[in-house]
């Protein structure tokens, strides 16, 4: 389980680049993994702030976005994983936009809506923003 946000103001979308295990870099939206016993709303809050320096208000749920992939482990077996995000529309109501230190992201920043399709980025970001534009009453948005 995990929170995510989708900011967008003046037409620029605010993302957090994740680093992968294999030094991959790919854009994706602030927010990231429920702690144990934590509300999906204060994660995507203490999530926003760890990725990005801001704090931001979550306005509007904007639905889930489920996921199943395996891959490869030790000894020919597969793993069989299974991921449920919270999209939540948010606004920056303070702090600085700064990069993390030390986690699962290196960089933050304000991308013109676009160009969101040309960054290297993870599949989360078009679901976010289909949600963002498309508010549909179900609160999902097939994938491709």
């Amino acid at each position: 389980m995990a929170a995510y946000a989708v900011c967008v103001r003046d037409g620029r979308l605010l993302m957090a680049r994740w680093v992968a295990a294999d030094g991959a870099r790919r854009w994706t939206l602030p927010g990231g993994g429920m702690e144990h016993g934590e509300d999906p709303y204060d994660t995507v809050v203490r999530e926003a702030e760890e990725e990005t320096g801001y704090t931001i208000e979550p306005v509007a749920l904007l639905g889930m976005d489920s996921v199943r992939r395996t891959y490869p482990r030790r000894l020919g077996t597969r793993a069989d994983f299974h991921g449920l995000r919270i999209l939540y529309e948010a606004r920056v109501i303070g702090g600085e936009l700064r990069d993390e230190t030390g986690g699962s992201t290196d960089r933050a920043a304000w991308h013109p809506l676009e160009a969101v399709p040309a960054l290297p980025r993870v599949g989360l970001v078009d679901a976010g923003l289909r949600l963002w534009r498309e508010r549909p009453a179900a609160g999902r948005v097939d994938r491709p």
